[in-house]
């Protein structure tokens, strides 16, 4: 993921958690926001709930992996909040269940 297409301030975190509507899912919980910056930016939060910090890094990696291998509309930012079920799960699944609510928001390219 390049360094554009990530939300970092804590400032953008809450107020996306605030004013936006949840999919939410055993392993993760999704907020949208149509902000119409012109890109699209992801977020990622790992309690330590889950785990240590190699766990929480392990996973932050694999949903970056799984969000590189798509092309997506620009104009959104996107919080996903990662659950102790998503170490439940193996990482095939975590991706389709992902892709799947990515598909539902109608955040992905036509072409995909």
């Amino acid at each position: 993921m390049k360094k554009i297409n990530i939300v970092k301030k804590n400032e953008d975190f809450a107020r996306i958690i605030k004013e936006n509507n949840s999919y939410n899912l055993k392993q993760f919980i999704i907020f949208v926001d149509n902000n119409y910056s012109g890109v699209y930016q992801f977020g990622i939060s790992v309690s330590k709930k889950i785990g240590n910090a190699v766990t929480r890094n392990k996973i932050k990696r694999q949903i970056k992996n799984i969000i590189d291998k798509k092309d997506y509309k620009n104009d959104f930012k996107c919080i996903i909040i990662i659950r102790k079920n998503f170490l439940l799960k193996t990482f095939s699944q975590n991706e389709s269940d992902l892709i799947n609510v990515f598909k539902k928001f109608h955040l992905l390219k036509e072409d995909n």
